[in-house]
């Protein structure tokens, strides 16, 4: 059989839909040295976004081989299940990258981020770079306030070629999907790389049989595949809902918009305002127009908003006397009455523009009204020195399902702007926002809201955790990721994702100590200091129950080295129990093995297979 991986997307990124990918499909469909191709879908673990992770191709080819082609269109695979897009390559006999030659910010995007984790996963296997489509001399329009690249521009001959060097690949390039670049040239290059890795595989089960045929005594006992790991499944992000929830719930409050009639319109959070725009960083002096060097943004600032501070306003007396919410005047009626969707939106993720002006089309009838408004709105979300263009709405979704201002919350991180509350922790002093933890931890949103010392607190301290890994905590609920030093570091962070019951934090520490673990050759597990036994322990005392069954797993499989360890006779009877049944080698196979060695060293031979 040969499996081949087809990695990247060859359609026009201006005008993506939910067609499969041309290049592997048209190329099964029309070599007449392959028949009989059937498709099955395979979905993303999370299935939030319904999008197919890959498509699984199988196939006859010459005659009686079996071709396997898996085409994964989405470079996410590589984010949201690392274990199936590090099996694909590691299991791959030929590999395929393709990209569109107009669609240059993806080709950059794959080159920064992605082809670095492929060339680590490369084992000597033959790689093709397919450069598809015909470039385009004319630059697109772009109209999106997001874009920070040129998206007119083509990917060129000599970017691709210096790729191919770099991962000592086949360069092609294919102007079109018709017969010719298909079937003799794409074809030719594929079908040749088919007959080295055939010829390959059959050299080597030939050097097996021969060498096995070569000993016509006893043979040597077979020793069998080790258990099967426990799989692991990332859950999936909530961080969108997490957001969009806090605007709904109208928790920890610090921003009031009103209309010009001075009527309460909205209420909002200034952390997550002024983590999509500069607008709202002027406004609540978090940046001064010094900062921002951008006239239009200071102009935007002063002709929609304006604060109000005058204590004889209506409603102020019922406000909170401690730190009542700041006062917002919305100067323009017709932003003012679509503000509801406007925040919606913003705290969706700011990317569903679509959805946005058919919300602003059903309350304003007039078009020049709604125009007036999607551009107040791109203003809003205009970055400095850059000019105020919308990129395509449905190839930015389709790329970024997520919020794309989850880095820029990371500005507030540990930082006093616009804090709410300040932890100790080891006599140091860490600030942070309440509505952001609030949204993102349910026990911080019970400290912050119940009858508790902390909620009407600002200094809370913490106990049980260091400063380190509390900051890696808060990073993580700041930006929805986050990245351990170490094994122990991760361990720690588990811990602290268990006490304030973050189950997904827990889940990225599990995958990351089990990677960790994976990758260790025999030689250092047998060297290292950590104690596998105790990480077992504790893995079991803070309810991280796949972690606890995977480390078992690991012990058994590795029998020989971590039963030499003095920590080994810590194991419970239970423990101790299920890795003797399943321990790698088995009991069976080394009795057997003593059996044959006695019998060669009594026979005076040299053993070929030994």
């Amino acid at each position: 059989s040969i499996h081949i991986v087809a990695l990247g997307n060859e359609g026009d990124a201006f005008h993506q839909d939910s067609r499969p990918s041309g290049l592997i499909r048209a190329y099964l469909g029309r070599s007449p040295l392959v028949s009989g191709d059937e498709s099955s879908l395979l979905l993303s673990a999370s299935g939030a976004a319904a999008r197919p992770v890959f498509t699984e191709y199988q196939a006859s080819a010459f005659g009686n081989v079996k071709l396997v082609v898996h085409d994964c269109p989405v470079w996410d695979i590589f984010d949201s299940d690392w274990y199936t897009s590090r099996n694909l390559i590691g299991g791959a006999d030929i590999i395929v990258i393709k990209y569109n030659v107009n669609d240059k910010f993806s080709f950059h995007e794959v080159k920064d981020n992605y082809i670095p984790v492929i060339k680590r996963a490369l084992n000597s296997v033959p790689v093709i770079i397919a450069a598809v489509g015909t470039r385009q001399n004319e630059e697109l329009p772009c109209t999106c306030p997001l874009c920070t690249s040129d998206r007119g521009s083509c990917v060129s001959t000599t970017e691709g070629i210096q790729l191919a060097k770099e991962l000592g690949a086949t360069y092609l390039e294919l102007h079109s999907l018709d017969d010719f670049y298909i079937g003799k040239y794409f074809g030719g290059v594929l079908e040749y790389f088919m007959i080295q890795a055939l010829n390959q595989k059959t050299s080597e089960k030939m050097k097996r049989r021969k060498m096995s045929n070569s000993f016509h005594g006893i043979r040597p006992p077979q020793l069998e595949q080790p258990e099967k790991m426990p799989v692991l499944k990332a859950e999936a992000s909530h961080y969108n809902a997490d957001l969009n929830n806090l605007l709904l719930c109208c928790q920890c409050v610090d921003v009031v918009f009103h209309s010009p009639d001075l009527e309460a319109v909205a209420e909002a959070h200034k952390i997550v305002l002024c983590a999509v725009s500069h607008v709202f960083m002027l406004l609540f002096s978090v940046k001064s127009p010094a900062d921002i060097q951008d006239s239009s943004i200071i102009q935007t600032t002063q002709d929609l908003f304006t604060i109000n501070r005058d204590p004889a306003f209506p409603g102020a007396s019922q406000e909170s006397p401690g730190n009542p919410p700041l006062r917002v005047i919305v100067k323009d009626a017709f932003f003012c009455s679509c503000l509801a969707d406007i925040l919606r939106f913003i705290y969706s993720g700011a990317f569903q523009w679509e959805e946005l002006e058919e919300d602003i089309r059903k309350k304003l009838k007039d078009s020049g009204d709604v125009s007036n408004v999607i551009e107040k709105v791109k203003c809003i979300l205009k970055t400095p020195g850059k000019f105020n263009c919308l990129r395509n709405c449905k190839t930015y979704q389709a790329r970024k399902p997520l919020w794309f201002y989850n880095t820029s919350l990371k500005f507030f991180l540990n930082k006093p702007m616009l804090a709410d509350v300040v932890f100790e922790i080891q006599g140091a002093t860490v600030p942070a926002h309440r509505a952001i933890l609030v949204a993102r931890c349910e026990v911080m949103a019970a400290m912050f809201n119940g009858n508790y010392m902390e909620a009407k607190s600002v200094l809370i301290p913490v106990y049980g955790v260091s400063k380190e890994t509390f900051l890696s905590f808060l990073e993580y609920l700041y930006t929805d990721s986050c990245c351990p030093a170490g094994i122990f570091q991760a361990m720690c962070l588990l811990i602290c994702a268990e006490m304030y019951q973050v189950s997904r934090l827990q889940h990225i520490c599990e995958l990351f100590i089990i990677t960790q673990l994976q990758s260790m050759p025999s030689r250092e597990l047998a060297s290292m200091n950590l104690d596998i036994v105790d990480l077992l322990k504790k893995a079991k005392f803070h309810h991280s129950d796949c972690l606890s069954t995977w480390l078992l797993h690991f012990i058994a499989t590795n029998y020989l080295i971590f039963s030499q360890k003095p920590e080994f006779q810590d194991l419970s009877v239970e423990e101790r129990s299920f890795v003797e049944k399943h321990r790698w080698p088995s009991t069976m196979y080394l009795k057997q093995l003593a059996e044959y060695r006695k019998y060669i060293h009594s026979r005076k031979c040299r053993c070929l297979v030994m």
